[in-house]
């Protein structure tokens, strides 16, 4: 697989990624302290691959390596988000598996690529 293919898998892996957080945040109490929650876990879980596009079609190598430290560091934050909504018990442990193992990944992919910067 080429860096642009790879890039265009990885593009449309942080799209599914940023639905199911969109979803998972709608399940979420109407209490004080779970919209909160959701605003955060929306904000991150979104930002992973909007940053990750915004790299793709950075100017330059530096440019390239910003943004996605920021998608890395995204990346950290959702899945801080989503430890705290299954300690809160907010969402059954078996619901946020799946995509915590998804926030996991992702950053070790973006820790990967930027260890390459």
């Amino acid at each position: 697989m080429t860096n642009k293919e790879f890039a265009k898998v990885l593009e449309k892996r942080t799209i599914t990624f940023a639905i199911k957080i969109l979803k998972l945040s709608g399940t979420l109490p109407n209490t004080p302290e779970a919209l909160v929650l959701r605003n955060q876990l929306s904000k991150s879980g979104t930002s992973i691959g909007a940053n990750y596009r915004e790299a793709n079609r950075s100017r330059s190598t530096k440019d390239f390596s910003n943004k996605l430290k920021i998608s890395l560091a995204e990346a950290s934050e959702t899945d801080y988000w989503l430890e705290i909504i299954e300690e809160l018990g907010f969402v059954e442990s078996e619901n946020l598996k799946e995509i915590r193992n998804e926030a996991k990944e992702l950053l070790a992919l973006f820790t990967s690529i930027a260890n390459k910067f």
